[in-house]
């Protein structure tokens, strides 16, 4: 069975008719791009993904990574595949041109990222990272910092990392101990320990650059007192060469249930007395550089889970169309009857129906946040700026939260499609879910994504841009309307989104008037509904799309389109029930959960 890893043809749909990808390229000022470049992209990302990445990425999962008196050594077959990945600039295809990258429409990216990710998710990590790094370092450094570390860390010369976590902190940043003595010659030495730090030692490039969390010795406590460091790993000479080694090491990696040729790594910082930083922007301003990372860390977490996600429902759907099992169910009492592929059965149809949903909804949102988020920064009307700038925040927290918590979902509910073929090792899906799962974990766990949504995103501006993010439904909902196909579709959404909103205020009363653990307690079921929601929008307006192209489409696209309207069709008449009852359990704001007392939960 063939693995595809992503619908090549629902890719160029979301791009090219939901979202007019042409218009944006035109308006965006991409002279660079049309949709012939843009196509061809794709599919060498595509190709390169299935021919030669796929094949490590079971083989690397067996082999992962080996520690060694602070060396880490990663699979022998990601030193070329890696060399292919760098060769196409595939590491920078978003980064912009005055940083050394291609500069390439975001959805672009994305279509290219999630055929990588799904191919060898540490392989593409390892060539990528570095340019997250290099992107604060444009953002906050000094000119001389940009011209040291940028053109290596671009072109994948050099890793990069973020170095955050420490044992005794976990999610409480503000608890960190690392800290930093500033030296006569204006750079500082730091001493300490960080935990968790992906890629924080590998052997496939010759140097690595550490962005570091630490607290200038005197300064506050808590986040406000934090500052960033760059840390390299090899001192970097005026001249660009490379000095001595540097007083950071790495001290062990972890073993993990997935992703296992990643290297998760400890790090120990001024073991000898000699750890060397550079301070990146201000004093006092770490929070504020690293959340610009950590921002693109959870939308890359979202797509992470969204690729495990995309290639998993796929294994599924063909798995389920050769799979002969069972009579079909109409001749039940027939037991000379032929066997049927189980595509045929009701509730392997039901169960696939629901993967494909999620999938599809999760492509359209996040290539959707990334264009919002592109408009941010390149548009010139300021009120349009401003406006993006709003949905990309507000909706940064449910990339990361609900594509992880529904991607691993769609691995485990491809493994039941697959049954005993699925649960072991000779189909992906049983390695897609366990690497999918740490995605609901790192880069901010589950609640804390609900924290930021419920906290600080829904109340920003006053409520405005959560207003505007209803006014972007409205639009698809009245679209909708006006057509047969869609119409009724579109009142139950119109529905439910106002039962959303209802929800939304409730919670925002309740917390106001401080029965914030209340408000609180709710805030992961609220994001998770929030999210059903959304995939209800864009499956409505994937439908209200495709829907006026069926008569006169060709055979396959006619198959294509109708399966959008279905898909939509299903969505919205099924799950969003679901969540009209959640929303429903939200408002009632049950307490029994911080009632209950400690020793309540039994285990002692």
């Amino acid at each position: 069975m063939a693995q595809q890893l992503a619908d090549r043809r629902d890719i160029d749909f979301v791009i090219w008719e939901q979202l007019d990808g042409e218009k944006f390229i035109k308006e965006g000022g991409y002279a660079e791009f049309n949709r012939k470049t843009c196509d061809l992209i794709i599919n060498e990302a595509r190709s390169l993904a299935i021919k030669e990445i796929l094949p490590s990425l079971a083989e690397s999962d067996e082999i992962g990574v080996k520690f060694d008196s602070g060396t880490v050594t990663v699979p022998e077959s990601f030193v070329p595949l890696r060399k292919l990945i760098l060769e196409g600039e595939w590491q920078n295809l978003m980064v912009p041109p005055e940083m050394g990258g291609q500069g390439a429409p975001p959805f672009v990216s994305a279509a290219a990222t999630e055929y990588f990710m799904a191919a060898n998710w540490p392989l593409f990590t390892y060539a990528s990272l570095g340019c997250s790094t290099a992107g604060m370092i444009q953002h906050h450094g000094t000119e001389e910092q940009k011209k040291k570390y940028i053109p290596n860390l671009v072109s994948g010369k050099w890793g990069g990392t973020m170095l955050l976590t420490e044992p005794q902190a976990g999610t409480d940043v503000g608890a960190i101990e690392t800290s930093a003595v500033k030296n006569p010659d204006g750079t500082y030495s730091l001493t300490g320990n960080k935990i968790f730090i992906t890629n924080g030692e590998q052997n496939l490039t010759e140097n690595i650059i550490h962005p570091v969390l630490a607290r200038i010795e005197g300064h506050d406590p808590g986040t406000k007192g934090i500052s960033i460091f760059i840390v390299p790993k090899f001192m970097v000479n005026d001249d660009g060469s490379l000095g001595e080694r540097n007083d950071i090491v790495c001290t062990g990696t972890e073993e993990k249930m997935g992703i296992h040729a990643s290297a998760t790594c400890s790090m120990s910082l001024g073991s000898k007395g000699k750890c060397v930083g550079f301070l990146l922007g201000e004093e006092k301003q770490g929070m504020k550089i690293m959340f610009e990372m950590m921002n693109e860390a959870r939308m890359a977490t979202g797509l992470q889970a969204f690729a495990y996600a995309s290639a998993a429902y796929l294994i599924a759907v063909n798995y389920a169309r050769e799979r002969i099992q069972s009579r079909d169910i109409m001749d039940y009492k027939n037991p000379a009857a032929p066997g049927v592929p189980i595509i045929k059965h009701p509730d392997v149809r039901r169960n696939l129906l629901w993967m494909k949903s999620i999938v599809d909804g999760m492509r359209s949102f996040f290539y959707y946040t990334g264009v919002a988020g592109t408009k941010a920064e390149i548009v010139e009307d300021e009120t349009e700026r401003r406006r993006n700038s709003g949905l990309f925040e507000l909706l940064t927290p449910l990339i990361k939260e609900y594509l992880s918590f529904r991607g691993h979902e769609v691995c485990v509910q491809a493994m039941q499609v697959l049954g005993g073929s699925g649960y072991i090792k000779e189909y992906l899906v049983e390695q897609y879910t366990r690497d999918c799962k740490i995605t609901t974990i790192y880069e901010g766990c589950s609640g804390v994504q609900a924290m930021d949504l419920l906290g600080r995103k829904l109340p920003m501006g006053g409520g405005k841009v959560f207003g505007s993010f209803m006014d972007e439904i409205k639009k698809t909902v009245e679209a909708a309307k006006q057509i047969d196909a869609t119409s009724a579709m579109a009142q139950q959404m119109e529905k439910v989104a106002n039962r959303m909103a209802e929800v939304a205020m409730h919670l925002g009363v309740t917390a106001m008037e401080g029965k914030l653990r209340e408000a609180f307690a709710h805030s992961l079921p609220f994001l998770h509904a929030m999210g059903d929601v959304i995939m209800a929008w864009m499956l409505l307006w994937r439908a209200a799309v495709a829907a006026p192209k069926i008569e006169d489409a060709k055979k396959s696209d006619a198959a294509f389109y109708q399966g959008q309207v279905k898909t939509a069709d299903f969505f919205i008449h099924t799950a969003l029930y679901e969540t009209m009852g959640a929303f429903d359990a939200i408002q009632a704001t049950c307490t029994a959960a911080l009632d209950i007392p400690d020793e309540g939960f039994g285990g002692l």
